[in-house]
């Protein structure tokens, strides 16, 4: 029987340009370094789904699978995939694929949501930003995931959403000193936005950064964001007690 103690996790990072996957015990340290292949090109339900089960058979001797997806999951089914294009993953029920396929128990969530998880300190109110091939987004509240918001889509400027804005091919658009200009004015918006007590910022471009962040802004390593799959299960065990708790309450003396 799989509980919170116990069980290794086959966690799995799906992002535009590649996917990545390993294996993790419940505490959410690596039990073997990720391995990772290129994301498909075109990116449709079926060729993602080979990319990770040819992932998965290195790493045998998984219980449970965690995912992170760029786009909006709902309840298991993809609502957006903008880096992957959504009209090919619109209302795809990926939680049931990734278990047909790998034969385990699976959760998905937006894969900065993913990262938060790993990364954040479990204090206050914390916001996740990841700077890939799009911009994600993750809050969570003393470590924990609140409702995903898909900020990328929210307009910036009269004719650009963040995707646009600060996006990976914007950056080689206009260049690093253009694109560090437009990150200072995105993170004092969010400053105003949330109000956050922390600011954790992953991603291929974060390294590109080039000016004094302050004193509760993180630089995030693009590494430890797989771990948050085990934390992705710690959550739903949690839940799922806490909703049998309501269910049948333990008489207390």
């Amino acid at each position: 029987m799989l509980t919170e103690n116990n069980g290794k996790i086959l966690s799995v990072d799906i992002g535009g340009s590649h996917i990545k996957a390993t294996v993790l015990n419940v505490a959410g340290i690596f039990l073997q370094d990720y391995e990772r292949l290129p994301t498909p090109t075109p990116a449709t339900p079926g060729k993602v789904l080979d990319v990770i089960k040819e992932l998965a058979q290195k790493f045998p001797g998984y219980d449970k699978v965690a995912a992170g997806f760029p786009g909006f999951i709902k309840d298991g089914l993809v609502k957006t995939a903008p880096n992957l294009n959504t009209a090919d993953w619109a209302n795809f029920n990926l939680v049931k694929a990734l278990e047909e396929i790998l034969g385990k128990p699976a959760l998905v969530v937006n894969d900065a949501d993913l990262q938060g998880l790993a990364v954040v300190s479990g204090k206050g109110l914390e916001l996740m930003i990841t700077l890939g091939t799009g911009f994600g987004t993750a809050l969570l509240r003393d470590g924990v995931l609140m409702p995903h918001l898909e900020i990328a889509h929210h307009p910036v400027t009269k004719n650009k959403d963040y995707d646009a804005y600060i996006g990976e091919f914007e950056f080689k658009r206009i260049g690093k000193k253009k694109w560090n200009k437009r990150m200072k004015r995105v993170i004092e918006i969010l400053k105003v936005v949330f109000n956050y007590d922390r600011l954790y910022i992953s991603g291929g471009s974060a390294k590109e950064i080039n000016f004094k962040l302050d004193d509760n802004i993180v630089i995030a390593g693009n590494r430890d964001g797989i771990k948050g799959g085990a934390k992705l299960w710690e959550q739903e065990h949690r839940m799922n007690a806490w909703k049998q708790e309501i269910v049948n309450p333990t008489e207390k003396i």
